[in-house]
């Protein structure tokens, strides 16, 4: 037996894994798969300026795919992102500027990387404003709009959840273009493969379609993955602060691997199968773990997806900073860090004021609060007093270490 026969097929490895949620004919995707070279696409809206932990997944799969032999075409919404995808959506998005949403492409190329190689020949990097921008609307009616039934469309989930709140022209066209997007591709790169998450079924099913009518063929797929859920079934990679994203100004290293190791009990798993290339023999024996054992699982999780991301030297100094915060007395040297001139602490400064200026809380409200529960700390000390103020004695050793609740720490750092 040869050794391409002993290889899996990447759908049973996506499957086993846990990514594969709806496909069009999933034996005609495995079948597809079997051999290397097939041009597959997923596309991600430039609705940010860094794309967050929801777009890793799709990320992962770029890459399991691009391993298994396959071609990925990262395909850029620098057009549909000037409208908006209304898929799991109440809202209507925020449309942006061209300029805006370009600059949110290139920042989006540059993070694709982490996982994705884009050598030549190896993947594609494309944008649909290419073709989206310069469309002649007569013709675009004509020649794509014919295929849709506003009827069928209407059916869609995505439609469906923004009748109730007012579902614009402008979003309903969202389906056509991503369907035109995919019958682009599938001339232009011969891409006979379309993935998403399992909000974007609707939208895969309209591109399989269209290009069936467009050109009498049958070849083209899709396939939707699962989405980043909690064992409540509520999406993760949301904290008080917003999105868990991937780009570090945004979102601190330390916070990244902080997220990941606090994960519940009941998700660390999912997320190890999910986010990491971690094998699934040493997965299943993480799952047998119980009580604080499955912390190792957390620890491993961490640190796995946080060198993915942001390096290894960075996730091994995040990692360090925890243990040494954690495990080793409340304080680390490489802990957030915010100088304070000694004049200033002479002069007493405000707890509640000191708090809001570290992002220790969002708003003095929310100080004032967590001063009144007992939740800050002041070098170890509990604090009650809303209207502590803090000075010299509070930083005999030239830093300050303050905490809120269990795990948000910031030190003080004394300077002439």
């Amino acid at each position: 037996m040869t050794n391409e026969a002993q290889q899996p097929n990447v759908v049973d490895t996506l499957a086993a894994r846990g990514y594969l949620a709806q496909s069009t004919d999933l034996e005609a995707v495995r079948e597809m798969l079997s051999k290397p070279g097939v041009r597959f696409y997923i596309g991600f809206d430039p609705t940010a300026d860094s794309l967050h932990v929801g777009h890793f997944i799709q990320m992962m799969i770029l890459a399991h795919l691009q391993r298994a032999g396959h071609v990925p075409i990262a395909l850029l919404g620098g057009g549909t992102g000037m409208i908006g995808d209304p898929s799991g959506r109440s809202d209507l998005r925020t449309v942006m500027t061209r300029e805006t949403v370009q600059n949110n492409v290139n920042r989006f190329r540059k993070q694709m990387s982490i996982l994705v190689d884009f050598s030549p020949g190896k993947a594609f990097i494309v944008d649909n404003a290419d073709w989206l921008l310069n469309l002649n609307y007569v013709d675009f009616l004509r020649d794509v709009g014919a295929h849709f039934s506003v009827n069928r469309m209407l059916t869609a989930e995505a439609y469906k959840i923004r009748m109730e709140s007012g579902l614009t022209f402008l979003e309903f066209n969202y389906m056509i273009m991503q369907a035109y997007d995919f019958y682009r591709l599938y001339l232009d790169y011969d891409c006979k493969l379309q993935l998403g998450g399992n909000d974007q079924w609707s939208n895969i099913i309209a591109g399989v379609e269209l290009i069936r009518r467009k050109t009498g063929k049958n070849d083209a797929q899709g396939l939707t993955t699962n989405l980043l859920l909690n064992s409540e079934g509520n999406k993760m990679g949301k904290t008080a602060r917003g999105a868990v994203w991937l780009d570090e100004e945004k979102f601190s290293v330390y916070d990244f691997y902080q997220y990941w190791r606090n994960v519940a009990d009941a998700d660390v798993i999912n997320c190890l199968k999910l986010l990491t290339f971690v094998p699934l023999d040493e997965i299943e024996a993480y799952a047998a773990l119980e009580d604080q054992a499955i912390n190792e699982a957390k620890k491993r999780l961490a640190l796995e997806i946080t060198t993915i991301v942001h390096g290894e030297a960075k996730a091994k100094a995040a990692e360090r900073q925890a243990i040494e915060i954690f495990e080793q007395g409340g304080r680390s040297d490489d802990m957030v860090t915010t100088e304070v001139t000694a004049e200033a602490l002479a002069a007493g400064l405000s707890l509640l004021d000191i708090l809001l200026e570290t992002g220790l809380v969002p708003s003095k409200s929310e100080g004032r609060r967590m001063v009144q529960q007992g939740g800050v700390t002041v070098n170890d000390t509990s604090i009650s007093d809303v209207y502590y103020t803090l000075d010299a004695k509070d930083a005999p050793n030239g830093e300050i270490i303050l905490r809120r609740g269990k795990k948000k720490y910031h030190r003080l750092l004394i300077v002439e």
